[in-house]
């Protein structure tokens, strides 16, 4: 049976009705995602917050009504913005019902697709952070993240113990990541070592990214019409058409309002973004508010100072579009990732767009040096090879990385 949800938002009247419209959208779209049905929304148009209720006393009333009047009992009522520990604590004496907001969906959400054992301490991270602070009024329901409160000591209450074992449990899950980050650090270390050519899939969540590293890299990794699908970063190797072969991964979606306690606890998850030498950036095309997923992408982008790296923005979900489609970033491509001619096209773009950014060489080999060969082919986007029988060797006309060591055996 699924929980009864019903949704609060605060509409200021300077907001734009399409952003509001398109953000509650997604509110009830992380909702059912959460295995949660929505029976009503509910929307107060106000300047200001109420710093005590969030929305004034009379929309409280109104929505205790409709609680009261409803066929079906509603188990929780979902906030479309953060909110302070004081404001839950109120929100939910007036209203007799769990009051959670966005930011405690979306880690309810994480906390459901995490499947590492660095995704799910992660996660268990962002909650802890997150909770501390609301503690005061949360009552049994803390045992809902499983973190085994409720050993108490003599002569404490109940919310001191937990504050304190919540406290020692953050404690100990950072320490346990750090311990990942430097494995982490180390295979990131080794890639570096091989020069391995690294590119990220990024994207506002649920715009196909796991689909096309499926198909790229013939991996089956979990894609579903779903916000936030995959949380644990996955890398495979690809082959690129001309055989410069990469290494391909498909990142954590990215959210408007994403808590920063999530964008905290998943620093060294997103650090593979920041690591790329090259940006994969998916948008659903036929979302109606794809602009600004676009300015959300951007943003976190530049919060993680990976903004200068090269990219292609690729438009996925042609098939879906009505209307004539205008592309909003350069380079880019309009594309279904479903179809395999559009997978090709993509992987000529992203070997177009490098050759722009690399070193133009000629080489020759000898024959005899197969392997001297084979690491240009590997290392480099070979544009031809030609082999002169007169010399004995090949001819080799291609790009390459201008900090890539193969790059000293090219005479100038």
């Amino acid at each position: 049976m699924k929980e009864q949800i019903i949704l609060v938002a605060r509409k200021d009247p300077a907001q734009q009705e399409e952003r509001f419209t398109s953000s509650l959208e997604e509110l009830r779209s992380l909702t059912e995602t959460a295995g949660g049905e929505v029976k009503k929304i509910m929307v107060q148009k106000r300047e200001r917050i109420q710093p005590a209720t969030y929305i004034g006393e009379g929309k409280l009333a109104e929505i205790k009504e409709e609680m009261d009047q409803s066929e079906a009992y509603i188990d929780i009522v979902v906030f479309n913005d953060e909110l302070s520990p004081g404001q839950l604590r109120n929100i939910s004496d007036r209203l007799e019902r769990r009051v959670i907001d966005r930011s405690q969906l979306i880690l309810d959400i994480f906390a459901r697709r995490a499947r590492t054992k660095e995704g799910k301490l992660q996660v268990e991270l962002a909650q802890l952070q997150y909770l501390l602070p609301r503690l005061a009024g949360q009552g049994t329901e803390l045992s809902r993240l499983g973190g085994g409160i409720g050993t108490r000591g003599p002569g404490e209450t109940k919310l001191e113990t937990d504050r304190r074992h919540i406290q020692r449990r953050i404690d100990d899950i950072k320490r346990r990541l750090q311990t990942v980050v430097k494995q982490r650090n180390q295979y990131r270390k080794r890639r570096e070592d091989n020069y391995a050519f690294q590119i990220a899939i990024v994207g506002y969540t649920n715009a196909g990214k796991s689909t096309f590293f499926n198909k790229v890299t013939d991996s089956d990794s979990f894609e579903e019409d779903l916000l936030f699908a995959t949380l644990d970063p996955l890398t495979r190797q690809v082959s690129l058409p001309s055989g410069f072969k990469a290494l391909i991964s498909d990142t954590v979606g990215f959210i408007q309002d994403l808590p920063t306690t999530l964008i905290a606890a998943f620093r060294s998850t997103l650090e593979e973004v920041t690591e790329a030498d090259f940006i994969i950036h998916m948008v659903d095309s036929s979302h109606p508010d794809h602009l600004e997923q676009e300015k959300t992408v951007h943003k976190l982008l530049k919060d993680l100072q990976a903004d200068h790296l090269p990219s292609l923005t690729v438009y996925n979900k042609r098939d879906l579009l009505q209307d004539d489609f205008i592309p909003n970033a350069f380079p880019s491509l309009t594309v279904s990732v479903q179809d395999p001619i559009d997978i090709k096209r993509i992987l000529d773009k992203v070997e177009s767009v490098l050759k722009e950014e690399w070193y133009e060489y000629n080489v020759f080999i000898p024959a005899s040096d197969g392997k001297q060969l084979q690491q240009f082919k590997q290392g480099s986007i070979v544009a031809s090879v030609k082999f002169h029988e007169d010399q004995e060797g090949y001819a080799l006309h291609g790009f390459i990385r201008p900090d890539h060591p193969l790059k000293n055996k090219i005479i100038q």
